[in-house]
């Protein structure tokens, strides 16, 4: 049976006596899984003997959520699988009331989901990234008749279910996209008791005027009532901060059918939510019936924000520049399947960092994160997946509309949430023979419409679809400056021409690729063979490594060094346009992507802040030393143990800090102290040029910001020896800890000289006990990458046994190491 791993009992109410709280239960644990189609649901539910030469096909065990990809989205030798999958359990179901409901409550699976019962289809949906629910009483009901059942089963409901994300070009998203359409059972899904009438959705209203005197909160209920009663009482609740109740009421309701207003309540002068300061406050509501209560709590925030036409962002009046990043729901080792623990710990990194915008792209994201969101205070765009590809028919069309509808009523009442996408690059066509202007923007506005008669308190917003952008209430065009197009000092004049073609102007998606653990003494070499073009936008074919004009897309050295120059240009500058609004870089996480299998990580999108398993990269520290109020100086090159050069040659140490000034020693030695200074590139004048010993070398820095003190260290290798053309491979290893063992490769001339500039490719190998951990996405968790510096690692897992591990570059005789 599925364990109670979560169960959370909702509030009582206080104006009915109740015998029993309502329940909801995370179903994770006992799940059997099979990724295959089956003949029918009879094969998932027929009584065989464990162990029966007859019980094929084999299941295997999992926990909730799961990703069907989690590791094959990342497989270098193979497309990520696309098609059916099964999920079984047995349900240990214990209604505590007379005439409640037992529901399923999914909060994501992809894309296409059936749910039985036995055999008994209860529901269907179609859709990776909204919530729905089935309700599974009269199923039950109908199993329990059968005493033979009963018994086959030990008193258990057998639960199974098919998911699907096999191409198909009547849904949302495209396969087209530079994202995995992922399957399974990939958020949380709950088993809930309520009784006979139970709320079904609570649209919270909470308005402000913009310096913040006057608050209004209006409550609207929707009921889910399939016994047809006919009446309830409706208690409200509104609690402060602090848990004290500020105002209630109560409403007698004859009418269950339809949505009803049930209170306007006037709040004076309330606390605000802000980026800095995310107030909320909770919105209690109870529903009682003969035949049990219901009690649902909703946190909601006050606050106003205003997009000036052609101007900035304001929020309860003030200038906030937009300082955001984005996210796609995908991780290490799981995919698509983040725990809540997980999700916390990636929001809390971005907060450290100092954003307070995200953007949730390309799909509604999970209810953890918008809850984050506002308990954190970060401002969110959240959009439908209506991705590239062009325009489909009617099913495709209402998959849209049904997508956009559930978004919205289900993120309505999150303080956070502020734009409702419509839609991103849809003037990319190739899932449909005809593309169709006039068509796409027909259904834009059709959708610009949809959304602002279910919630006309946010904006709307698309990115990259020129012919469109005066249909919503914002834009992003795309700017990429540095990297698809032109050069990063292009960034400034090219967004201020973007900015001046709409009344409201917000840029999504700007940055670059790097590849962790690659540096460079040269970064900005590549923008030699680069003119400046006076536009930055993204082109058909820019994302390919190959043809084309130049680009460093294409003819950098994806270099984390290159990177950090490109963030660092376009940070100092945003603090120089005071009719911004703002950006949001392009993406705080590398994630998984089946159209880039030749990058240095294949099939990963390398444009993260933080790798895929969360390992922050330098260029982290860059937007840190811009936006995180907490004192932090960070030296670059954590990741860099070798650096290279002549003998006695001047070299610059950068150091990433938002405090006032810094004190840099090398070996021992202070080279002066140096003031931060935002316009003087790069790191804000926070720069020295020293002279390294050849050999090791130490470098601290010491940086104040009024009476607080932060300090950092490296220590690294200054090679001088020139390398000639690789000529072989050394492998050794690194560490051995709890099982784990690190082995790394460098790449050798001739002499033994490490080629630091080495990029081929390297694939790792193992024969044994032991088992390689790849299939990660990272550039230490791939079996097949590209060097960072002539060098690579990964990690083994040993089981106590032994194993010969390999590395192979072509053309050079492979390398070995026993474990």
């Amino acid at each position: 049976m599925v364990k109670h791993s979560a169960v959370f009992i909702f509030i009582f109410s206080v104006f009915a006596p109740a015998v029993f709280a309502q329940q909801k239960i995370r179903l994770t644990d006992d799940w059997q899984f099979l990724k295959q189609d089956l003949g029918g649901i009879w094969e998932a539910v027929r009584p065989v003997k464990k162990g029966a030469p007859e019980e094929v096909p084999l299941w295997t065990n999992v926990t909730l959520p799961h990703c069907v990809n989690a590791k094959d989205a990342v497989d270098p030798d193979v497309n990520y699988y696309q098609g059916p999958a099964w999920y079984r359990t047995l349900l240990n179901v214990k209604n505590p009331y007379a005439k409640g409901r037992t529901l399923l409550h999914f909060e994501g699976v992809g894309q296409k989901t059936d749910v039985y019962i036995y055999t008994t289809k209860v529901g269907s949906h179609v859709g990776g990234y909204d919530e729905w629910t089935v309700d599974i009483t009269d199923a039950i009901a109908a199993f329990k008749k059968s005493d033979t059942l009963q018994k086959q089963f030990n008193g258990k409901i057998p639960l199974s279910i098919r998911t699907d994300n096999s191409r198909d070009l009547e849904m949302i998203p495209s396969n087209l996209s530079d994202f995995n359409v992922y399957s399974g059972i990939y958020r949380y899904l709950n088993l809930v008791y309520v009784p006979s009438v139970s709320l079904d959705k609570i649209f919270v209203q909470a308005d402000v005027d913009s310096l913040g005197k006057e608050g209004k909160l209006s409550v609207r209920t929707r009921f889910y009532n399939p016994l047809n009663a006919a009446t309830a009482t409706v208690s409200i609740k509104l609690l402060d901060p602090f848990g004290k109740t500020i105002q209630q009421t109560q409403k007698v309701l004859s009418d269950l059918k339809s949505d009803v207003e049930i209170v306007n309540f006037n709040v004076k002068a309330p606390q605000l939510w802000s980026t800095e300061k995310p107030t909320l406050y909770t919105v209690e509501t109870t529903l009682t019936t003969k035949d049990g209560v219901f009690t649902q709590a909703e946190k909601i925030g006050f606050r106003h924000f205003r997009f000036a036409t052609k101007g900035p962002f304001f929020l309860n009046g003030k200038r906030l520049l937009i300082r955001g990043t984005q996210r796609h729901e995908d991780a290490a080792g799981v995919a698509a399947a983040l725990t809540e623990e997980m999700i916390r710990q990636e929001f809390i990194l971005m907060k450290e960092m100092g954003v307070n915008f995200i953007r949730l792209g390309h799909y509604q994201n999970s209810r953890i994160a918008l809850n984050l969101c506002d308990s954190l205070g970060i401002l969110v765009w959240e959009e439908i997946p209506w991705c590239r590809g062009g325009l489909g028919g009617p099913v495709y069309k209402e998959q849209a509309r049904r997508m956009l509808t559930n978004m919205i009523e289900q993120h309505y009442n999150h303080p956070a949430a502020i734009i409702w996408g419509l839609g991103n690059e849809n003037d990319w066509p190739g899932d449909q023979p005809d593309f169709d202007k006039e068509a796409i923007r027909s259904f834009m506005k059709e959708l610009n419409d949809l959304s602002h008669g279910l919630d006309p308190s946010r904006k709307t917003a698309i990115r990259r679809c020129d012919f469109c952008k005066d249909i919503v209430d914002v834009y992003s065009p795309s700017i990429w400056a540095g990297w698809y197009r032109g050069i990063y000092t292009e960034y400034k004049q090219v967004t201020e021409e973007e900015f001046n073609k709409v009344n409201h102007f917000l840029h999504m998606e700007w940055g670059g690729d790097s590849h962790a653990g690659r540096h460079s003494e040269n970064p900005d070499k590549a923008l030699q063979q680069i003119k400046a073009q006076g536009t930055a936008d993204e082109r058909a074919g820019d994302a390919s490594l190959y043809g084309g004009a130049a680009r460093v897309s294409k003819d950098g050295d994806w270099s984390e060094s290159y990177i950090c120059n490109l963030f660092d240009w376009h940070l100092k500058e945003q603090e120089t346009m005071p009719w911004l609004t703002g950006a949001a870089q392009w993406i705080f996480r590398d994630f998984s992507t089946p159209i880039r299998p030749d990058n240095p990580v294949p099939y990963m999108n390398q444009k993260g802040l933080v790798e895929r398993d969360l390992a922050k990269k330098e260029s982290y520290y860059v937007f840190q030393s811009y936006w995180a109020t907490k004192p932090m100086a960070h030296i670059y090159g954590h990741s860099w143990p070798v650096r290279w050069g002549a003998e006695g040659e001047e070299k610059m140490v950068k150091v990433y800090s938002n405090c006032d000034e810094a004190e840099l020693f090398v070996n021992g030695k202070s080279y002066g102290v140096k003031k931060r200074k935002s316009p003087d590139f790069p790191a804000a004048g926070l720069r020295w040029n020293v002279v390294f010993n050849k050999g090791e070398n130490s470098v601290s820095v010491v940086a104040r910001k009024g009476k607080e003190t932060v300090r950092d260290e490296i220590k690294f290798h200054y090679q001088t020896e020139k390398w000639s053309k690789p000529a072989k491979l050394l492998m050794e290893k690194m560490a051995d800890e709890n099982g784990v063992a690190t082995i790394g490769v460098k790449m050798l001339d001739d002499k033994n000289v490490q080629c630091l500039d080495a990029a081929n490719w390297v694939r790792f190998g193992l024969t044994g006990d032991g088992e390689l951990i790849d299939d990660l996405g990272t550039s230490s968790g791939s079996r097949l990458v590209q060097l960072y510096n002539g060098r690579a690692v990964i990690r083994v897992k040993t089981k106590n046994g032994k194993s010969v591990a390999s590395a192979k570059v072509e053309g050079l005789p492979t390398a070995f190491v026993n474990l």
